[in-house]
């Protein structure tokens, strides 16, 4: 009888249940479920919400937890007793305010219109106020974490988004038992028993060397925060590839599986890829590019590099430093241009054609050159996580005139996230961590070869494409695996599954000498603006920004 195990990826629309195959490592099926509220950035219950939130309701967690499952056993028609291991990725920092049964507070009648008792998704940018000032008072300190998490911290992290509750909707912070990122909610509702992942805590919570900041620090952002790893934080914390627990007779009932299936620590769905994608040596750098990109980079030593969101020994595979950074806006800049840079007649003509608007501008850009668009762009759009992590930064396109066609600009978005790539791949190697391969994965390499086209074309390096549609699904699934005994899966430890079960992809995409040597012109303007207006030469965008949220 084949053995499975069942991968949960929570992303940030929609929520993904794969079975993988413990003989061949291949998907069997799956299913998608797309959560109902989706993303509420505008409004919640009819009343307006700040510029910057980002906000999700849990009860779409549970709903796409419990129709997904059952969407894919129903396509599989495989048996419950097959699945030997449960695993699960989610988005981060994603957080949400429960009470001591972990019912979350926005679905007590009490708070259903309060935001800050909603999920704070991972790009909820209303704690920017927060951030600066836990940065600061970080740096009077000389807190020793700081170095692990790039010298900055980010308003997507947990204690900012913690402290804006606090500062915005006490009551709730009052009333709330546990402050939880979504897996680990997740999680404690699957097995009963409340614990954190080591992948969250390390990269998003200023984790450091096995430690929290001490109660001195947390007391010096405000009092009342003193106490609140000791009274609103699990005092469980599980390492990557150990077993959180089973699956309880209740949630077994609702999900139609067998209770007592082991449930492995849950991962950050970008962290996922890497065992997903079957990366395991020091140097490959995965980049996972979907709404936004993550930088994924294996190290076997500790460094300190500018703006990464952390380095964290077993963050993501046992006996490796895992290294995260980011861009927060890539596939939302494409989207962008698509959704508001598109005349009547491009949309009549992507209509008539039955293809996307995507696909349009990529046909219309067959022959282009390096160059040819007459553009360039920063890729600001949604602020800067790495290497300045600055979210009041914002976009610019130089070089516009009556001639610029929606395609050109298309053209110098995708260029403007690889110049950003390139950047943090010299903050890797100036902290001499090298990159020794570049692996793109996720929606956007895979349905564009033009994308990793001009990607090889920028970075210079050689490319690979991989064709693992599903790495963040089947890295979750290799928890399971990894969560369950020896005995019955034939592997020690999440390493042996990675190397054993994983794909990369073989599509390697070379780069042209002749397009790397005028990108490389046109990167060394990138980092004129980049320094210019990043590094503080120029303060217009903050000016910018500050009177947008004026009101």
């Amino acid at each position: 009888m084949h053995k499975y195990a069942l991968g949960l990826d929570f992303g940030t629309l929609s929520a993904r249940a794969v079975l993988l195959d413990l003989q061949d490592g291949k998907i069997s099926a799956q299913s998608v479920y797309a959560y109902p509220h989706g993303v509420m950035d505008r409004e919640l219950n009819g009343q307006p919400l700040p510029s910057g939130y980002a906000l999700q309701h849990p009860q779409d967690y549970l709903t796409a937890l419990r129709e997904s499952v059952h969407g894919v056993m129903k396509e599989s028609g495989i048996q419950p007793e097959q699945i030997i291991g449960i695993g699960l990725d989610f988005t981060s920092a994603t957080i949400l305010p429960v009470n001591e049964e972990l019912v979350p507070l926005c679905m007590t009648e009490e708070f259903r219109n309060e935001p800050h008792a909603y999920v704070k998704l991972w790009k909820h940018h209303g704690a920017e106020a927060e951030a600066e000032y836990i940065d600061r008072i970080a740096k009077e300190r000389k807190e020793a974490w700081l170095t692990s998490h790039g010298n900055k911290v980010s308003s997507e992290w947990t204690i900012p988004k913690v402290l804006e509750t606090l500062h915005h909707a006490p009551a709730v912070y009052r009333k709330a038992r546990y402050f939880l990122e979504a897996m680990d909610w997740l999680t404690s509702c699957m097995t009963g028993k409340v614990s954190a992942s080591l992948c969250g805590v390390g990269y998003k919570m200023l984790y450091h060397q096995g430690h929290f900041p001490d109660h001195a620090f947390f007391a010096s952002l405000d009092p009342a925060l003193s106490s609140f790893i000791a009274d609103k934080f699990p005092n469980t914390i599980l390492p990557i590839g150990s077993c959180a627990g089973t699956l309880t007779d209740t949630m077994a009932e609702q999900l139609g599986l067998c209770p007592g299936i082991p449930v492995g620590t849950a991962i950050i769905d970008a962290h996922s890829s890497v065992p997903g994608c079957g990366i395991h040596q020091a140097g490959d750098l995965m980049i996972i590019m979907g709404t936004s990109s993550c930088h994924m980079l294996l190290t076997e030593n500790d460094a300190e590099i500018r703006g990464i969101q952390g380095i964290v020994r077993d963050g993501i595979l046992p006996g490796f430093y895992g290294i995260e950074a980011g861009q927060p806006c890539t596939g939302d800049l494409l989207a962008w241009v698509v959704e508001n840079c598109l005349p009547e007649s491009y949309i009549r003509e992507a209509q008539t054609r039955k293809i996307s608007g995507h696909q349009l501008l990529t046909d219309k850009l067959y022959g282009y050159h390096a160059g040819d668009s007459g553009l360039l762009a920063l890729d600001w759009f949604n602020g800067v996580r790495t290497p300045l992590m600055d979210f009041d930064l914002s976009g610019l396109i130089l070089g516009l005139n009556l001639q610029t066609k929606p395609e050109e600009i298309y053209l110098s978005m995708i260029e403007a996230t690889a110049y950003g790539t390139r950047l943090i791949i010299e903050e890797f190697e100036n902290s001499h961590v090298p990159v020794h391969r570049i692996i793109l994965s996720g929606g956007i390499p895979s349905r564009n070869p033009l994308v990793a086209k001009i990607y090889a074309d920028i970075l210079n390096r050689p490319v690979i494409t991989s064709d693992n549609m599903q790495a963040s699904a089947a890295g979750a699934a290799m928890l399971g695996i990894a969560a369950a005994p020896k005995e019955i899966t034939g592997y020690h430890d999440l390493n042996e599954i990675t190397a054993a079960l994983g794909s990369t992809g073989s599509k390697i995409n070379l780069p042209d000498p002749a397009q790397a040597e005028i990108y490389d012109r046109l990167y060394e303007e990138y980092r004129r603006l980049y320094r210019y207006f990043g590094e503080g030469s120029n303060n217009l965008m903050h000016m910018l920004a500050a009177l947008r949220h004026r009101h």
